[in-house]
């Protein structure tokens, strides 16, 4: 009787290690199992998109697997990000996101049911995307000193966009206007619809991602007047950065990288990290993002939390300063 006892918990065991086996082979096989979802907060062509589309076809060719862009836009990249909050932690679905809906929004809307910095866990920063501030060519000014001059001249005349209340287009404006010392109207728009007006001439000028408007600015539709991040981008050297010209410390710019769901494995974090940091210094890469407009980072899981931790602080007294309110 003993004996027979025995032989079953002998192989009760036996089971149980080859259950916990099979689990570890599957954690490990990660993505073999399925194509991975990687959600996308807003629409498709905006910067966020297009480079989200870049690294992940880099992605699927480096882990054998296929990385589906998913977009999700709406209420400022809030429902985006809160689908994949509620995502299962498997590694099967992702999000590369940005600087709004992780640092800016917990600031700017009143009470979001989920909270991006401890629902969602940092796997690896992309890059940093500087605003820059353009000009429609009918504002006669070739650098910030003449911008600002003329902005001074001219208290209330200009009028300036951005891509919704609280995103960083307004916020950099709303900062640069307040420590220089000039009067502007700011006009929030969806999206696109600010540059479309910009172009126009309807609005005079704006802080915006450098990606979206290198091409109207190689074509000599649009005047860049200074970039927003503390050291000149790759991508426009020759365009000086607003704190080099009387402002320092000041730093506005937008950057991407992925996220997933809290609770995720740490084998698969890890495993994008690698990924990720691999693919963005390919030169091929790591050019074609420059000549767009991004300068590519890289890093840590551990470097890349810290790094949103500091741009939730900042952004958090920008958003109380600005008044910014979004519903």
């Amino acid at each position: 009787m003993k004996r027979h006892l025995f032989l079953q918990l002998c192989a009760a065991s036996a089971l149980v290690g080859l259950a916990g086996t099979a689990a570890a082979q599957a954690q490990l096989a990660w993505p073999a199992a399925k194509p991975v979802r990687v959600v996308v907060a807003f629409t498709a062509g905006g910067t966020t998109d297009i480079l989200a589309r870049q690294v992940t076809q880099q992605l699927g060719e480096k882990l054998k697997q296929q990385f589906v862009i998913d977009n999700k836009p709406g209420a400022g990249g809030n429902l985006g990000t809160e689908l994949v909050v509620r995502a299962a932690p498997d590694g099967y679905t992702l999000i590369v996101n940005s600087v709004g809906p992780i640092a800016v929004n917990p600031s700017l809307y009143r009470a979001l049911p989920y909270n991006p910095l401890t629902d969602l866990v940092p796997m690896v920063q992309i890059a940093d995307v500087p605003n820059v501030l353009v000009v429609h060519p009918s504002v006669p000014a070739r650098s910030m000193e003449e911008f600002l001059v003329y902005a001074k001249a001219n208290p209330g005349v200009l009028n300036y966009g951005s891509t919704g209340i609280g995103t960083s287009s307004h916020l950099s404006s709303f900062m640069l206007a307040k420590r220089a010392g000039f009067e502007a109207t700011h006009i929030a728009y969806k999206g696109a619809d600010a540059l479309r007006d910009l172009l126009a001439g309807r609005i005079q000028f704006m802080f915006a991602t450098i990606p979206s408007v290198m091409p109207h600015i190689t074509a000599g539709k649009l005047r860049p007047i200074a970039v927003s991040s503390l050291q000149r981008s790759r991508s426009m050297p020759d365009v000086p950065t607003v704190a080099s010209a009387g402002f320092p410390g000041f730093e506005a710019g937008s950057w991407f990288g992925f996220f997933a769901p809290r609770g995720t494995p740490q084998a698969v974090i890890d495993q994008i990290n690698r990924a990720v940091n691999e693919v963005i210094k390919v030169p091929a890469v790591e050019q074609q993002m420059i000549a767009q407009g991004a300068d590519p980072v890289g890093g840590t899981p551990e470097q890349f939390g810290q790094f949103t931790q500091r741009e939730y602080e900042k952004w958090k007294l920008i958003v109380q300063e600005s008044g910014a309110r979004a519903e």
